[in-house]
């Protein structure tokens, strides 16, 4: 449906990975008596592979639309995973953030699923994905990589706007009253500006949790291992018995938008100073409220090192390599002189936010798909001529 319709009442209920990739796999990697599962989802049997990263606090569903679009286009095999601490995958150490062990994680999945001969790489990572892309092919972890794509990830403009981060994150609502009010919110707010994209990607964003009376002014808040975007979730809310959706005559606006995204002001959330799980409200037992899966604040320590230096290790692998840009202005200096000397491919694509895969997939399925032709990394689907008629 689209959202230039007048008078239609957009659907902002949530949208299972099935409709986007073939299968989802939990793989297992480390001792034995201390494994790591990290979740991760695949399309395609023939072709290159192409490894999808996500960025901060998103998870492998945000490529979900673009897995759609790229295999629509082009011959080949899709891998997204959620990072360690995001999504559905589980560490030991979830806490680490640093390049070393996030680039570890990626090599260790591809070995764990192809063992030591995998298909050609190419290594397509979003804004931290996109730094963890580049780490990982600087420090040639996958033998077998072939490609480089960086998307909206520039060393300059990314250590400019870490100072805002944190205002971001205080700023937006701390939890939701049901998914549909998460996604309403993400597009809303202009976090994930396609509709289409948002009902599959905040999936991988919050997670539901149960909010059981201890006490008459304390609530415990409970993570639901609930996975509710598959079967049972789709029963329940067939079932209309527990979720809250959105009443026809409500008003839209900004401001009541966040109120009803968040608890009711007299419940307030943890504050940043109170232990996780606690509130203080007088909720009924039973119910639930759906919350951001990892909280970002807690990585800050990391936020520097994962650019800091980025621009020079994406110049220096010596592979094909492109870069994608949500703005011309994005561009620092090395990567400005690079790009003069051609060093690398480079398109800036029209206005669309931070989060370009999702915004504008086509766009990016269409920057990727020629680049992966130019270099004959993939070949071109018989039906992608015609269908490059039809793309807007």
């Amino acid at each position: 449906m689209s959202t230039s319709e007048v008078g239609c009442k957009l659907d902002y209920s949530p949208v299972s990975w099935r409709e986007y990739f073939d299968q989802m796999e939990d793989v297992s990697v480390g001792p034995a008596d201390s494994r790591d599962v990290f979740r991760i989802y695949k399309a395609g049997n023939d072709g290159p592979l192409l490894v999808l990263l996500h960025g901060g606090g998103h998870s492998a569903l945000s490529w979900a639309v673009f897995t759609t679009a790229i295999a629509s286009r082009v011959t080949c095999r899709v891998l997204a995973m959620d990072l360690r601490g995001h999504g559905d995958t589980l560490v030991r150490q979830s806490d680490d953030f640093s390049t070393q062990t996030m680039s570890s994680d990626i090599a260790n999945v591809i070995g764990a699923c192809y063992g030591e001969a995998p298909p050609p790489i190419v290594l397509i990572g979003h804004g931290v994905g996109g730094a963890i892309a580049v780490h990982t092919a600087s420090n040639m972890l996958l033998p077998t990589t072939v490609g480089l794509v960086a998307i909206d990830v520039v060393e300059g403009s990314a250590t400019e706007a870490l100072h805002s981060i944190q205002n971001f994150l205080k700023g937006r609502p701390k939890s939701f009253k049901s998914m549909d009010h998460a996604i309403e919110w993400s597009v809303k707010s202009g976090q994930i500006r396609n509709l289409e994209a948002a009902r599959v990607s905040m999936v991988g964003q919050i997670k539901r949790c149960e909010v059981e009376v201890a006490s008459p002014v304390t609530d415990v808040v409970v993570e639901s291992n609930e996975e509710f975007y598959d079967q049972k979730y789709v029963n329940d809310k067939e079932n209309a018995a527990s979720e809250v959706s959105l009443s026809e005559g409500k008003n839209n606006s900004e401001e009541q938008l966040m109120e009803s995204a968040s608890l009711p002001k007299e419940s307030t959330m943890k504050t940043e100073d109170e232990p996780a799980g606690l509130t203080t409200t007088n909720r009924k037992f039973g119910d639930s409220v759906y919350m951001w899966r990892i909280d970002l604040s807690k990585s800050e320590k990391y936020w520097d090192g994962w650019f800091r230096g980025t621009s020079n290790l994406f110049l220096a692998c010596n592979l094909p390599k492109l870069l994608l840009l949500a703005g011309i202005d994005r561009l620092d200096r090395d990567l400005t002189i690079g790009q003069m000397q051609g060093k690398f491919m480079m398109q800036v694509l029209p206005p669309c936010g931070h989060a370009v895969q999702e915004n504008k997939p086509d766009k990016v399925a269409e920057a990727v798909a020629s680049f992966l032709l130019r270099h004959k990394f993939a070949e071109a689907r018989r039906e992608t001529r015609s269908a490059n008629s039809f793309t807007r």
